[in-house]
């Protein structure tokens, strides 16, 4: 149960479920957002946040490609679909198509999920009959155009109408168009007067003076009487078989849409069906679309009343803050039964009571809707029964209540339903009549409360309140924080200890004398005071405290980090150090089987020169020079095929290689593995990087004269070096100037080749169906 009826404009909801009918594209998924209401059953609220986070993980993965389409209301459309006799026109059969194509596509979509991931959202896809809808599209196809007009090929009968039409309206658009310049020659219409339709028909304007001297039949006539519309007797009987070709065309697209409304009436059910779906699909994807602009999640989900909200943030203050560039405090809390399960808030007016009220009140509220909450990931929730809130003031002149009557009569109806799987949330209770009967009424209320096992929320700034809160089982305080040296609030909630009203602190700031401060303090007692100012000591005590653990955690998470990533790099070299005395193990064992050939080798040529004594010092200067050698100078490293370094392609591969002309070549310098010199290496290699990126076609459209001649004298040295036989140049017909441009850098050229005795190159304008004049094509040696 919810108490009271208008629970949804106390909390805010109105305002949540405002912002969904906004974010649903039809009226499908809007009339879906007005029933949502709140939910007691687990498996129910399970079951609609599952499927709101599935929606959203399906839209987020981009391996999945969601399909996007348009969704429409055509349930007008399927009404007359079962009523025999009756047909839809083109543009419901257009839009029943659109609706069936998407309904189709997302039943499909859904089917191939994963069941695991996606569980619920292959079961909206499983209601069966929808996919075989998919041949009533392709029938719907078949007779309109992507337009969503009756297309010309329908029907063979409706083609012949048509064709017919168009020929014979031809015939009298030139048969009148003869007459109108004949007309005009003889003075008797105006200039400009042109062929016009009146009651269908095709007529010509004339002046009524001049109505008689062209036969016909007088159709209309303009407001002024200034015009009178002929049609000429030529045309008569040719305007008369139109009408009859247009009557014919009705009567085949009424047979047409017919049949085709014929063939869609025994699925009327499955097309339903699939209206269901994609109203699901709009509520979906409104809430998800909610959520994405809240950050929202789905918390864990438990069967038993609980609160355990971690960074929870007011949606509505959220989402109208955070544009502006705000920041919306977040509230922590944590009840739960056989633990706290009622926390009394007190602190300062203004200072952000009502608004934790309003949060866990919508949040909850929101939850049991189905909807994804703004909340950290480490967040547990819980359901109610019953969600019972005293909020606002309820006086009412016509009732003859009061703002305290209204409060107890919300208190009574509390005290006759609320029990242990009841949320009751109370704004300054007690509130309204005389503060000590108040008070002690309202911890009368709560005794009773607390003791029915009842989960609830109290704001108050009634002492005894908090002294009950004190030393109650099950009861804890929290207190709204505030600076007491700016003297504002900061809107944090904390759980633990009573906050102060800062009463004293409020009135001074405000400019109330000391004296009357002073006697005021008097009248309450120096108790009170002192009491009020240990519970701001505490409160600044324990923010105190709090940055400082904050402040331990940071540094303590900042040395964790520290310390892990200084372990990541002492492995990187240990693993560094090992790879490197592997690779010197085996350089030293490489040297050693190199000194050891060359020893045995020494010992064999001494005992062959047998005991030579020039022999013997040229081996032994040979056995001195590899101890030098060991003893000096590092092991050679592995070879580029050992160490996995690829040798460049244009040494490997001869068959790249291209011929260059005589004299391109060097042969005094130094040659590489092929023989080639370094020079000519580069060469091939450049000539090849040239040919493999040429395009036969280049772009001086939009350039500058200065830019498109440096382009030009670019490319046309690569089109020279490889060769590229034929070439095309895009400049544009213009002013002429890119034209003029190229075709006298091409004669340039063919001057400069004439000198060496070399043959010119041919251009000219390109082929007259492929750009003509504004292209230049040049063919090369």
């Amino acid at each position: 149960m919810i108490y009271p009826e208008n629970i949804e404009q106390k909390i805010d909801f109105t305002y949540i479920r405002e912002e969904l009918l906004r974010r649903c594209s039809s009226p499908l998924g809007r009339e879906r957002v007005e029933a949502m209401h709140m939910e007691t059953d687990y498996e129910t609220v399970d079951r609609l946040l599952r499927t709101t986070d599935e929606m959203r993980a399906a839209q987020r993965d981009p391996m999945l490609s969601f399909p996007r389409g348009e969704i429409s209301d055509v349930r007008e459309a399927i009404a007359r679909i079962r009523i025999e006799g009756l047909f839809l026109d083109e543009a419901e059969l257009d839009a029943l198509r659109k609706a069936l194509s998407y309904a189709v596509e997302l039943e499909r979509f859904f089917v191939s999920l994963d069941e695991g991931r996606f569980a619920h959202l292959k079961e909206i896809g499983s209601t069966g009959g929808i996919g075989n809808l998919g041949n009533l599209v392709k029938a719907i196809d078949r007779v309109l155009d992507r337009y969503g007009k009756l297309a010309d090929n329908a029907s063979p009968e409706l083609a012949r109408i048509r064709r017919e039409l168009v020929n014979l309206q031809g015939s009298v658009g030139r048969t009148l168009a003869s007459i109108l310049r004949q007309a005009k020659t003889d003075g008797l219409v105006d200039a400009d007067a042109a062929p016009t339709l009146r009651e269908g028909r095709l007529v010509i304007p004339v002046p009524p003076g001049f109505k008689r001297k062209i036969g016909g039949i007088v159709h209309d006539e303009s407001a002024t009487g200034k015009t009178v519309y002929i049609e000429p007797q030529q045309v008569v009987d040719a305007n008369n078989h139109i009408r009859e070709l247009e009557g014919a065309e009705r009567r085949e697209r009424i047979r047409i849409l017919q049949e085709i409304t014929d063939l869609l009436r025994p699925h009327s059910h499955a097309i339903r069906e699939s209206q269901s779906m994609l109203a699901e699909v709009d509520f979906l994807n409104a809430k998800v679309s909610l959520a994405e602009a809240l950050g929202a999640i789905r918390p864990e989900l438990k069967d038993e009343p609980l609160l355990e909200w971690s960074e929870a943030r007011h949606p509505v203050l959220w989402l109208h803050y955070t544009p502006q560039g705000k920041t919306v405090v977040p509230l922590s809390i944590r009840l739960q039964a056989g633990e706290n399960h009622v926390l009394v808030i007190s602190g300062p007016n203004a200072g952000g009571k009502s608004v934790c009220l309003k949060t866990v009140a919508l949040m909850q509220y929101m939850l049991q809707c189905g909807l994804l909450v703004p909340v950290a990931e480490q967040s547990r929730a819980g359901l109610f029964r019953s969600l019972m809130i005293d909020i606002g003031d309820e006086q009412s002149i016509q009732d003859e209540l009061s703002t305290y009557s209204s409060h107890l009569r919300n208190m009574r109806a509390f005290l006759r339903s609320a029990d242990d799987h009841t949320l009751v949330l109370v704004d300054e209770m007690g509130s309204g009549t005389e503060p000590m009967i108040g008070g002690a009424i309202a911890e009368a209320i709560l005794h009773e409360l607390v003791g029915r096992g009842v989960f609830g929320i109290i704001t108050t700034h009634y002492t005894n309140l908090k002294h009950f809160a004190e030393i109650t089982e099950g009861v804890v305080n929290g207190a709204m924080l505030y600076d007491r040296g700016a003297m504002r609030p900061l809107f944090q909630l904390s759980i633990g200890q009573a906050g102060s009203s800062f009463a004293i602190e409020i009135a001074r700031q405000t400019g109330l004398s000391e004296e009357i401060i002073r006697y005021a303090t008097d009248l309450v007692g120096e108790e009170h005071i002192d009491y009020d100012k240990q519970l701001q000591d505490i409160a600044r005590d324990k923010r105190y405290w709090e940055n400082k653990r904050q402040a331990i955690r940071q540094k303590e998470k900042s040395l964790e980090e520290r310390i892990a990533r200084y372990d990541e790099q002492m492995s990187a070299i240990k693993a560094t150090k090992r790879e490197m005395l592997e690779q010197a193990r085996q350089q030293a064992e490489e040297l050693l089987q190199r000194s050891n050939a060359t020893i045995e080798r020494t010992i064999r040529e001494i005992k062959e020169a047998k005991a030579d004594k020039e022999k013997t010092k040229a081996a032994r200067q040979k056995v001195e020079r590899l101890k030098q050698t060991v003893e000096k100078k590092p092991a050679p490293g592995p070879s580029p095929k050992e160490s996995g370094k690829a040798i460049p392609k244009v040494l490997r591969d001869l068959s790249d290689l291209k011929l260059l002309k005589k004299g391109t070549s060097g042969t005094t310098g130094n040659t590489n593995t092929t023989g080639l010199s370094k020079k000519t290496s580069s060469s091939v290699a450049i000539s090849r990087a040239r040919t493999l990126s040429f395009s036969r076609t280049l772009d001086l459209r939009g350039y500058r004269a200065d830019e498109a001649l440096e382009k030009l004298i670019s490319y046309m040295d690569d089109a020279l070096m490889v060769g590229a036989g034929e070439v095309t140049i895009l400049h544009g017909t213009g002013t002429g100037a890119l034209k003029q441009l190229t075709r006298d850098y091409l004669n340039d050229i063919n001057r400069l080749r004439r000198k060496r005795g070399q043959r010119a190159i041919a251009f000219g304008d390109g082929d007259v169906n492929h750009g003509g004049a504004g292209l230049t094509v040049v063919e090369l040696d």
